[in-house]
């Protein structure tokens, strides 16, 4: 099965528990915490107390995913705070193998991601360790960038070592995803969608944008009241 996670880089902070109900109520899957450094992005985002309030307020799995330089330091803190997934950057992490390691160590699931200028096939020999791949569909930085097209072909390349090697690690996409695009992402292989934009700025609000999803991932739900 396909699965939803809402990026809260798009979400009304201000308003964040009633953000994170309502992607629970309309039956998102997980949801993704986009931590940015200003080094390795040129942004700067959340960090472990915006993901102990998403503990809080939400039952969903909770992804923290790790735009940083050096992230071998606060994985702990990550983790402390109720992340249970933590994806690093491949690029950020000269000792990958003991990066993921400490993630595992730590009782949480290792993820991987690759930007858009680095080939899925760096990431062969990562993948029997990882349970996720993500694609990043976007240059990390900013929400509401335009889909690079480019990322399906590297989401059917991960899917054939994938499946080559039997392997149960779930592809991911990041970045500019919306109703246009997921199924094409699907289509590819992805089995993880992660949507922003599309999601908390929809057209009759944030359970709107993740039925209107669900819906083109075949998973379909009676339809929810829109916000007022």
């Amino acid at each position: 099965m396909s699965l939803l996670a809402p990026s809260i880089l798009a979400a009304d902070l201000a308003h964040l528990s009633d953000e994170l109900a309502a992607c629970e109520e309309a039956g998102a899957d997980r949801i993704h915490i986009d931590i940015m450094d200003n080094h390795f992005v040129p942004n700067l985002t959340m960090g472990p107390d915006l993901v102990a309030a998403c503990r809080r307020s939400t039952s969903l799995l909770l992804e923290a995913h790790l735009m940083v330089e050096r992230p071998d330091g606060i994985i702990p803190r990550f983790t402390a705070a109720g992340a249970e997934l933590i994806t690093v950057h491949f690029e950020a992490c000269p000792q990958l193998h003991r990066t993921v390691e400490l993630i595992r160590s730590e009782g949480a699931r290792p993820g991987v991601g690759i930007n858009p200028a680095t080939p899925a096939g760096f990431l062969a020999d990562i993948l029997p360790e990882i349970s996720l791949a993500l694609v990043m569909s976007v240059d990390p930085g900013f929400g509401g960038q335009p889909f690079l097209s480019s990322a399906l072909a590297k989401v059917k390349g991960l899917r054939r070592m994938v499946e080559e090697r039997n392997l149960k690690c779930d592809i991911e996409v990041d970045g500019g995803v919306d109703p246009e695009n997921a199924a094409a992402c699907l289509d590819a292989g992805a089995t993880v969608l992660v949507a922003g934009t599309a999601v908390f700025k929809a057209s009759g609000g944030t359970r709107a944008g993740v039925s209107c999803l669900l819906e083109l991932m075949g998973r379909g739900r009676p339809s929810l009241p829109a916000e007022a």
